[in-house]
């Protein structure tokens, strides 16, 4: 598919949307202050954006116990890693391109907490001793320059009604994620998922916290 219309500057933008409201844009905040440090203490998620080498873009979840990103200072925050599946595109990405964007979710809360910057994988013993859970100390810890912070307004969440649960699409009509996963893969003897299923369950059953 070809796209006949596509928009290139912000002026042409500007010619279907108003410019943001006062409050939009002065709610820009260049450090972490201390509501910023409450949201963060209580996100057990998180989504990262940044730029695969190809220049597309990327954006992977994170979560954990609620504060598992912890605040360094005014200005830094950082992660342990968590096991994961190794394919460490974030880190890949980072190496060569810092520039990041941080999405934080609270359950039950509209709003969500943005935060852009610059981001660095770094194995400094201070870094990694705090970003510790449970005493499990991360062989490495994502860092994050804070560029910019602002509380995201709640509608896109509202309109998607992600936290209430009769809100929430009938899913009996589309394929199990195994079998989604069997189709990238090209698995072909397991036509119902049941075994990818099973595949998938273990795996996170063993290496959720040790990879």
């Amino acid at each position: 598919m070809r796209f006949s219309k596509v928009y290139r500057s912000e002026a042409e933008l500007r010619t279907v949307f108003r410019s943001p409201a006062g409050g939009a844009v002065a709610k820009q905040i260049d450090r972490l202050d201390d509501g910023c440090k409450s949201f963060l203490a209580h996100a057990p998620i998180s989504l990262i954006g940044t730029t695969n080498a190809d220049g597309t873009g990327d954006v992977s979840p994170k979560g954990g116990p609620p504060g598992f990103w912890t605040v360094l200072d005014d200005h830094h925050l950082a992660m342990g890693e968590l096991p994961g599946n190794n394919r460490i595109d974030t880190y890949r990405n980072l190496v060569t391109d810092p520039r990041i964007g941080l999405l934080f979710l609270v359950p039950g809360i509209g709003e969500t907490l943005r935060v852009n910057g610059l981001g660095y994988v770094v194995g400094d013993d201070d870094v990694l001793d705090a970003c510790a859970i449970d005493a499990k100390r991360p062989k490495v810890a994502l860092a994050v320059e804070v560029v910019e912070a602002f509380i995201h307004c709640a509608k896109a969440l509202r309109r998607s009604n992600l936290w209430e649960t009769t809100g929430w699409p009938d899913v009996t009509d589309m394929p199990t994620v195994a079998c989604m996963f069997n189709a990238h893969v090209g698995v072909a003897d397991d036509p119902d998922g049941a075994r990818t299923s099973k595949y998938l369950e273990d795996g996170y059953a063993t290496t959720m916290w040790n990879a």
